[in-house]
């Protein structure tokens, strides 16, 4: 196990944390759908950004979770990457 996860494992055990660090959950979850897709794709940030319109600066910003993107945004991303944007709400005992 690697020292984040032992360092994460700890903090979980603090009610406090643990709600805002799942708060988050969902930003980060957007953050690393995007950076995964672009590397499924075999694309750089600077391919993305010359294919989708938006530039690279904002690529980066998105892949580090410094912004938030639009449905809109999402969209051109997939389209860029010849992918589908899927968002799903899945109940809460249904989580993974």
């Amino acid at each position: 196990m690697s020292d984040l996860q032992e360092l994460t494992d700890e903090l979980m055990q603090d009610p406090e944390f643990k709600k805002e660090y799942e708060a988050l959950q969902p930003e980060m979850d957007i953050t690393r759908a995007i950076l995964d897709a672009r590397i499924r794709a075999g694309m750089t940030q600077i391919e993305l950004a010359e294919k989708s319109g938006i530039s690279q600066a904002d690529i980066s910003r998105l892949e580090k979770g410094t912004r938030n993107p639009s449905i809109a945004l999402l969209k051109r991303l997939a389209e860029a990457m010849d992918s589908t944007l899927k968002i799903e709400f899945i109940p809460k005992g249904l989580q993974r």
